[in-house]
């Protein structure tokens, strides 16, 4: 598959390059884009979440009322989860949410993910660009030049990029990425790839 190389000004540059059969062509796997992003999502979870029992309560311990005959559930001090305030049952602990998973699952998600965008045609290759300074306006007007705007932009480029990072961090629908970075989420979470030559070559030698 052909795509035009465009200039940020939206103009063609006259080169084409090859997306890769072996990586944007590929037979997409649904169960593996499932996988790799639940991993994604359970990673971001800071699993800090913590709900006092009844041993950790602070109150007193003294039995409320007789073990029988009082017309209701036993229950001993004031901690008890059965009253206000008491304790919470098997309420929620602090834990690690990740998981493993195969660095060869995780490729083909990878792969899958950019071969739906392929299909789509949602992916835009530019060539290499930088910015003197960071500049939102500059940034936007490349979306518009690209006929991209308005949309949820990925931008891949080949290294960190401080300049463009910054003119992209308050535009809501529009994210930088280094393509050595690239995952599954990020990829399906975008309406649009816009890729960098250079960032096109890292793509096909990490998953090449």
């Amino acid at each position: 598959m052909e795509v035009s190389v465009l200039k940020i000004n939206g103009q063609e540059t006259g080169r084409k390059v090859t997306l890769s059969e072996n990586i944007f062509g590929v037979e997409p796997n649904d169960h593996v884009i499932y996988l790799d992003v639940k991993q994604f999502m359970a990673n971001q979870r800071q699993g800090n979440a913590k709900s006092k029992e009844r041993s950790e309560i602070s109150g007193s311990t003294r039995k409320l009322g007789r073990q029988k005959g009082g017309g209701g559930a036993r229950h001993g001090d004031i901690n008890s989860p059965l009253l206000r305030g008491g304790g919470r049952v098997f309420g929620p602990k602090p834990r690690d949410y990740s998981f493993k998973l195969n660095k060869k699952v995780k490729i083909l998600a990878r792969k899958s993910a950019l071969a739906y965008k392929a299909q789509e045609n949602a992916i835009v290759v530019v060539e290499d660009f930088n910015f003197e300074a960071p500049k939102t306006k500059e940034f936007v007007n490349i979306a518009k030049n690209l006929k991209v705007d308005g949309k949820k932009l990925l931008f891949l480029l080949p290294d960190a990029n401080k300049n463009v990072y910054l003119s992209a961090r308050n535009l809501q629908k529009a994210e930088v990425l280094e393509a050595n970075k690239l995952n599954t989420y990020k990829v399906l979470n975008a309406d649009v790839l816009v890729i960098t030559e250079k960032s096109l070559e890292t793509i096909n030698g990490i998953l090449g």
